[in-house]
């Protein structure tokens, strides 16, 4: 039978039995064979949230308190696939927008206003020596002619290697300015952003070297997460993976991987420690480098200001007496404005005013709002981190626990309330094995997971009894090239 229309068949019949079923059931049902039944069950509970108990009797039962919404499919599930990427294309293309912008606005607008800042000066150099019988001449030469010195003996007094040695260094490759400056206002890649494939590799390497078979504790030092999320996550890996849960002698579940172990050449992987997730930065930018941009910004915001205030307090300048009365740099601009415009007024408040003044603003409030969720995140990312920490050092020795013992770690996972992040740990290994807390003279608590060491134990039985040369290939029969 078809695969596809045996898992239909699988879905009716869970869907009849709204309280729970076994693979006998489902067999009952459909009388398809054991072994399809229980590789697509896996998948139906991947799909539909199903979550797993065992009974007295030691049978995994089937159950989906949440109804048969499908995760993947139907119309709620395609419409937000969908939604999603046309809002990813819709972000993509604005934040296209929005980088432009922020070069045009930073840039230019530091240039637009040196520029008048400078042509204000020189006109006022020149206004003062005409007032001066025309040594306006002879000045401006003496001005190029100190800056004219300046170039040159610093070129001379240089010190450059061509000239000693022959010898050309290479130039360290510098980061383009517009990526250097999109780093500092947004921030760089994620550094975990094939986290999934990172993770679901070392799962993988470690069941491979414990015979194919891993527990939900066992999952959960590798994910981070709660029993109730790790349980929802490892159906999903079962059924990505082609895996299915089966109970030990002693009824604990362990979820097994038979195909995982088909290898041609099996390795040895010593480094079965589950990754950790590296924390954020702000910016991959040298610190000088971001301190030039907030000057620049700054030098942006402060001409801005400048501006608004003046045009607000010396409005439009029709006569002589006003362009006297009015700071330089405004009269000037306001000036030369007049012969291009009718209102240079209106032109100066909004355009050299209010625009730059928002963006500078902006320019400081994105960066600033990104610091906070950073930190947010990494605060986050080190309580996972000591999580994993702490789920793996539980159950490789999960009696006589003590607090202190988790107060050492290293700086990926080095948070600043470790007692509350040690309680996290207690209580989401707790939800799977219930722990026995024994108080000692000095008040230090000890927590024993008495029932997650049977587990453990008949975990490692379980895989004892695996015959490793099942899984082992056989000689090559058949090649296609030849």
């Amino acid at each position: 039978m078809k695969t596809d229309e045996a898992y239909r068949k699988i879905l009716v019949s869970l869907k009849k039995r709204m309280k729970g079923a076994t693979i006998a059931d489902v067999c009952a049902d459909t009388a398809l064979p054991l072994s399809e039944v229980s590789d697509l069950l896996p998948k139906a509970a991947d799909e539909y949230s199903g979550h797993l108990k065992v009974t007295s009797s030691g049978e995994i039962l089937y159950h989906f308190p949440g109804g048969f919404i499908n995760r993947y499919r139907g119309f709620a599930a395609v419409f937000k696939r969908f939604f999603d990427k046309i809002t990813n294309v819709v972000k993509k293309g604005l934040a296209l927008l929005f980088k432009v912008w922020i070069m045009v606005m930073l840039i230019g607008y530091f240039v637009l206003f040196l520029a008048i800042a400078l042509a204000s000066v020189f006109i006022q150099i020149a206004a003062k020596a005409n007032d001066k019988g025309g040594s306006g001449g002879s000045l401006q030469f003496g001005l190029f002619n100190i800056l004219f010195r300046i170039w040159f003996f610093s070129e001379i007094t240089r010190p450059n290697d061509r000239y000693r040695n022959n010898t050309v260094k290479p130039k360290k490759e510098k980061r383009p300015m517009h990526k250097a400056i999109f780093s500092f206002v947004f921030g760089d890649d994620d550094p975990d952003k094939n986290w999934e494939e990172i993770q679901n590799s070392a799962i993988i390497n470690y069941i491979q070297a414990n015979s194919g078979v891993i527990s939900l504790v066992e999952y959960m030092a590798f994910t981070g997460g709660d029993s109730i999320e790790a349980e929802k996550n490892i159906l999903a890996f079962c059924s990505k993976f082609e895996g299915s849960p089966e109970i030990t002698e002693e009824g604990t579940i362990v979820y097994r991987f038979e195909k995982l172990l088909l290898r041609l050449s099996p390795e040895k992987n010593d480094n079965l420690i589950p990754p950790l997730k590296k924390q954020k930065i702000f910016s991959k930018n040298k610190k000088g480098q971001n301190i030039w941009f907030i000057a620049i910004n700054a030098f942006n915001l402060l001409f801005g200001s400048y501006f608004l205030y003046q045009s607000a307090a010396a409005g439009p300048l029709i006569d002589l007496i006003q362009y006297q009365a009015a700071p330089a740099i405004y009269s000037y601009t306001h000036y030369f404005l007049q012969f291009i415009m009718e209102e240079p007024h209106n032109f100066i408040r909004i355009v050299l005013g209010i625009v730059p003044l928002v963006f500078s603003l902006f320019f400081w409030l994105i960066p600033a709002v990104r610091y906070l969720f950073m930190k947010k995140d990494n605060s986050a990312i080190k309580l996972l981190n000591f999580k994993k920490s702490g789920f793996r050092r539980i159950w490789s020795s999960p009696c006589n626990i003590e607090k202190e013992s988790f107060k050492i770690q290293p700086d990926d996972f080095n948070i600043n309330d470790q007692n509350r992040a040690f309680d996290r740990v207690i209580k989401d290994i707790g939800a799977v094995s219930v722990p026995d807390i024994e108080v000692a003279d000095n008040g230090n608590a000890f927590y024993s997971f008495k029932e997650l060491e049977k587990e453990k134990k008949a975990i490692e039985k379980y895989r004892k009894n695996i015959d490793a040369q099942k899984f082992q290939l056989g000689v090559i029969e058949f090649d296609s090239a030849k």
